[in-house]
């Protein structure tokens, strides 16, 4: 379902883009299109169109957006690192048992690994 709506929100991406450029801007210098004379229809025609066309993209942007962000929310995943409690290197799970007031997080694993556990100076001969 995702990959779906990756897939549509990227073609509205690229059509958005597209019309965006098609418009003529007011200064003239990036609009592609709205040439004189001929065409298909006329300049206030086109003009309609293409705005309408931005219009109804916009809206499905922030559709598609709002849609792969609630996907996105109501995965499975772990929400932070710091909810999730590693292994110790021995292969038994960590437990906050060892700390004061720990609830066995990845912070009071660290916290175990970074107190000294002997003498740290070697011994005199």
């Amino acid at each position: 379902m995702e990959t779906v709506v990756i897939v549509i929100h990227l073609m509205v991406v690229l059509a958005l883009v597209l019309v965006v450029l098609l418009q003529r801007s007011e200064g003239g210098a990036l609009g592609i299109g709205g040439g004189g004379g001929g065409g298909l229809m006329s300049s206030r025609g086109t003009a309609n169109v293409l705005t309408r066309a931005t219009a109804v993209l916009a809206v499905a942007f922030f559709v598609t957006s709002l849609t792969l962000s609630l996907i996105a929310q109501n995965e499975d995943s772990p929400s932070s690192i710091l909810d999730a409690s590693p292994a110790a290197s021995d292969g038994t799970p960590v437990t906050g048992e060892g700390t004061t007031g720990g609830s066995g997080g990845i912070l009071d694993s660290l916290k175990q690994q970074s107190e000294p556990s002997g003498p740290q100076v070697p011994a005199a001969q």
